[in-house]
């Protein structure tokens, strides 16, 4: 009975996975929208197209990728100027994490041998 159930259990584990990682018919239509008036750098029909489809540009620039570029690198490489000038402020920065306690020279040190 226990090796039926982890049988079953392995055949089912693609399925499981595989439905958390599509995408609605509809999300990607409107994310392919997006990508494509982001790279017209035309302002009014990117403007056109954010209110159409409501888009959150909180939320979603700073995750959506088109063509394996992030959507401000998108912009910038098809010439898109006026329209990655728009969106530059919703793009991530970069943050780095310094360790003070460890951010000493050799010479300021304190080793003792006792």
């Amino acid at each position: 009975m226990r090796k039926l159930l982890t049988i079953a259990a392995i055949a089912l584990a693609p399925l499981a996975f595989s439905s958390q990682a599509a995408m609605s018919p509809h999300m990607e239509k409107t994310l392919v929208a997006v990508c494509k008036a982001g790279a017209s750098n035309s302002i009014i029909e990117f403007n056109g197209t954010m209110k159409e489809y409501r888009i959150n540009k909180q939320r979603v620039f700073p995750r959506l990728v088109c063509n394996d570029q992030s959507f401000h690198q998108f912009a910038l490489s098809n010439g898109a100027d006026r329209t990655a000038a728009k969106i530059e402020r919703y793009s991530l920065g970069t943050v780095t994490i310094k360790d003070l306690a460890m951010n000493y020279g050799d010479e300021e040190i304190l080793a003792v041998n006792f």
